[in-house]
């Protein structure tokens, strides 16, 4: 299957295999190991990942951290909205999706009875909405914002979950704030795994991309070579820029920690795999024919179909054995999306 159609990414996924809460222990969710040259299939749990990397492994990981980016509130009229905060654009202005129907100039309340108004309505669905408040905007989102979980997970307004939901959506060592989203396959990480990890002679470097609407915007043209993607910023500091440049001189394995990493990592890089763009924007879109410049592993979790996550992980384990990989994962009744189960692709 050549994977440049839009229907190429279909699947079928009974709802009860959709993760609606994280493994009790972060490193013991299931972790199916994808051998490309092989074809080969191996069913672990993540703490054992350890057994298929080496020394002088070098893996990046993203650490970006997760704002409470999801405001409940009420339109001047009275009917509820939900505002999904996706961007700052300065002078508490932000850039938003908005669950219910509002118009230019609508004014909105929050549960807290501060107010903010709608500035403009975006051909793309994205709307600019201006908050007034006194006191600094993020320090608001800390204490009254809520966890930006996707629509796949139901929480019906069961309060039961606010405090896991706060702990387990955000890695252990997520660190500079900005994402809407968490980059989910760094979330089965934990410290005792890290320095396991450390101690066989593996490389751990950070890498930063702010999870964004780009990564979540739904493709809506059946050849996917015409999606755009909305661009995200991404950093790569000094001490992550000469680690991976040594390892590609070397010819060490360099292993992305999700899409966002692998994404961050190619954006940066010249042909021959050398970081010449330390930080910036990026709208990489990554689908089957990319010639990977960097990345030589992948650990991923399961993902939506005709998303560009999916498209990502089929361009790297090559479509058809992704296509094998995920019919086996449904028939082992693995658990898939955000809080579900993870892939290792070597």
């Amino acid at each position: 299957m050549s994977g440049k159609h839009l229907s190429d990414y279909d699947y079928p996924l009974e709802a009860e295999r959709i993760a609606q809460e994280p493994a009790l222990e972060r490193d013991h969710a299931r972790l199916m190991v994808v051998n490309r040259r092989t074809g080969e299939l191996l069913h672990r749990r993540f703490f054992e990942i350890t057994e298929f990397l080496r020394p002088g492994d070098l893996l990046a990981l993203n650490d970006t951290r997760v704002i409470p980016a999801r405001l409940h509130a009420v339109k001047e009229k009275g009917s509820e909205i939900e505002i999904l905060l996706l961007a700052g654009l300065g002078d508490n202005r932000w850039e938003a999706l908005i669950r219910g129907k509002v118009a230019r100039g609508t004014r909105v309340i929050l549960r807290t009875g501060e107010q903010g108004v709608v500035e403009s309505l975006n051909p793309d669905g994205k709307r600019v909405i201006r908050f007034f408040m006194e006191q600094d905007f993020m320090t608001y989102l800390q204490h009254h914002g809520g966890v930006p979980l996707p629509p796949y997970i139901n929480r019906n307004g069961d309060n039961r979950y606010s405090v896991l939901d706060r702990e387990r959506y955000q890695t252990i060592y997520a660190k500079t704030p900005g994402a809407v989203a968490a980059p989910t396959a760094g979330l089965h990480f934990t410290e005792g795994l890290l320095e396991k990890i450390r101690g066989m002679g593996v490389q751990i470097v950070f890498v930063t991309l702010h999870v964004g609407y780009g990564t979540f915007k739904p493709v809506t043209v059946e050849d996917i070579s015409a999606h755009r993607m909305d661009e995200e910023s991404y950093a790569i500091g000094g001490e992550a820029v000469e680690a991976v440049h040594d390892a590609v001189r070397e010819g060490r394995r360099v292993i992305a920690v999700g899409s966002t990493s692998a994404r961050t990592l190619e954006s940066a890089v010249d042909q021959g795999g050398r970081i010449v763009r330390a930080s910036g924007r990026t709208g990489l879109f990554i689908y089957p024919g990319y010639r990977f410049r960097v990345v030589k592993g992948l650990v991923t979790n399961f993902h939506l179909p005709r998303s560009t996550l999916l498209m990502l992980t089929a361009a790297f384990a090559g479509k058809d054995l992704l296509d094998r990989s995920y019919q086996e994962a449904r028939g082992m009744d693995y658990r898939f999306y955000s809080y579900g189960d993870a892939m290792l692709i070597l």
